[in-house]
């Protein structure tokens, strides 16, 4: 291995440690507890050796935000291709999203909440992005009229329903509920 090889590993090394110190302080302490400095002294590195790799806070979201729309993709496009063609690809998409939502909630926030410079619906957004919503347009079927906007409406009640939940403002125990009804109103809509 050249040392130019060893160095841009190293640097790859630098940059997840980065986002993962971010992710577990996020965890635990909320992403106001996030910081250079902090991130800098949990991972034993100078506040430049960060910025070397992020200009800021903001940068480090973006980069979980990125990291966590690459998972979605995934995990909806995953769920959508092992139900294909079955009645309740819909429902399975939609729940894909909502465990996503509750398994990594900083991740999420970072995603969807916190304000980033990432463009959705442009041609800058991110192609993990886009291929999470794809998993939506497509998980409606191709017959349907304003197959973009109703996926937006979509992703928008399920947006509200993650959020509600996470800040308590309507209770968990009704989710599979909530979930069953929201599959059945876009499952009828022509």
């Amino acid at each position: 291995m050249s040392i130019a090889e060893r160095k841009e590993r190293q640097r790859a090394e630098r940059y997840e440690l980065i986002l993962a110190a971010a992710r577990e302080l996020a965890e635990a302490e909320g992403w106001d507890a996030v910081t250079t400095r902090r991130l800098a002294d949990l991972i034993n590195y100078s506040q430049p050796v960060l910025y070397s790799h992020f200009t800021g806070k903001a940068d480090i979201m973006a980069a979980v935000a990125t990291r966590g729309f690459e998972d979605l993709a995934t995990r909806l496009t995953k769920e959508a291709a092992s139900v294909a063609g079955a009645p309740d690809v819909l429902r399975n998409v939609c729940a894909a999203y909502l465990d996503f939502a509750r398994s990594r909630p900083v991740v999420y926030e970072a995603m969807f909440v916190l304000p980033t410079k990432i463009k959705f619906a442009s041609e800058e957004t991110p192609p993990a992005l886009r291929g999470a919503f794809a998993a939506f347009v497509n998980a409606l079927g191709p017959d349907r009229q304003d197959l973009v906007f109703l996926a937006e409406v979509l992703w928008s009640a399920l947006h509200g329903l993650v959020v509600l939940e996470q800040s308590e403002r309507i209770p968990a125990f009704g989710a599979e509920d909530r979930l069953k009804i929201l599959v059945q109103k876009f499952s009828s809509v022509q």
